[in-house]
């Protein structure tokens, strides 16, 4: 073989190898490529967007904040639906544990939450979210010039309290024991929606309900504080529900509660930070 024949060999050898390479890069690219959709399409999968109802057994006291974060919710997930069950908290649990269908319980107090937890129907730890302290409604203007707590054991004021099993009347139970004071109810009442009603009706001079109760009745009733109060601030605990239908939506709606934006909304309504 001449010298000439094989420099072109040579040539032909080197070229080869280079367009062998080039095309090995570009299968690696391919395969690159490749995995790189499969990986975004399991992260697309992994981060689908949340739908369907979440169920939300919650304390009466927090009626109105938790409808706005409801919808706070939704718009930010299109799709869902977040649909609520309020009223006292020891008949929400009692329902839990009877099997209510429900994803999320928020109480208002750890005693009644407790309830829940020990039939093992809460799917983790509860966590405390915010805390409430109490005030007494009056009728607006305060004609009665209510200004302590003292000033309800008068009989003649019609005086309305939370039941004793409720949280609410728990609390004001604990604010009168510590103060050494008798008072009697012209009624107990099943939640603090219902003691606040009495007063906004003008069926009663005074109720004992939540700062958060007074001030989502605006001018329909008068608040005075008392400083007993100090002594029965209620913690309230939330979680996610064991037999919870919409698990993902539910974690999500309570991150919600639990995030700054959902305080902001809470402590705005009159709610403490935990």
């Amino acid at each position: 073989m001449t010298r000439t024949a094989r420099r072109n060999r040579r040539s032909l050898q080197v070229t080869g190898a280079g367009a062998a390479a080039l095309l090995a890069l570009s299968a690696c690219s391919s395969s690159d490529s490749d995995s790189s959709s499969t990986t975004s399409g399991s992260s697309a999968s992994a981060s689908d967007k949340l739908s369907g109802t979440v169920t939300v057994f919650a304390a009466a006291s927090l009626k109105e904040s938790f409808t706005t974060l409801g919808e706070q919710f939704e718009r930010a997930h299109p799709g869902t639906k977040v649909t609520f069950s309020f009223g006292g908290s020891d008949s929400l649990a009692a329902s839990i544990t009877g099997g209510a269908p429900a994803d999320v319980f928020a109480s208002a107090s750890p005693k009644t939450m407790k309830i829940v937890t020990d039939a093992g129907d809460a799917s983790g730890t509860p966590a405390t979210f915010v805390r409430n302290q109490l005030e007494i409604a009056t009728l607006p203007g305060n004609p009665d010039k209510v200004a302590s707590l003292k000033d309800l054991t008068n009989p003649d004021l019609k005086v309305v309290l939370c039941d004793k099993e409720v949280p609410c009347g728990a609390a004001a139970q604990k604010a009168l024991d510590a103060s050494s004071l008798k008072l009697t109810p012209v009624s107990y009442e099943q939640d603090v929606k219902a003691a606040l009603t009495k007063v906004e009706l003008k069926e009663a001079d005074a109720a004992v309900v939540y700062k958060t109760d007074v001030h989502a009745a605006g001018d329909k009733v008068g608040g005075v504080e008392f400083p007993e109060s100090a002594d029965a601030v209620n913690d309230y605990p939330i979680t996610l529900l064991k037999d919870a239908q919409n698990t993902d939506a539910a974690k999500a709606f309570i991150a919600l509660v639990r995030s700054a934006e959902g305080q902001k909304v809470l402590t705005g309504a009159g709610f403490l930070k935990p």
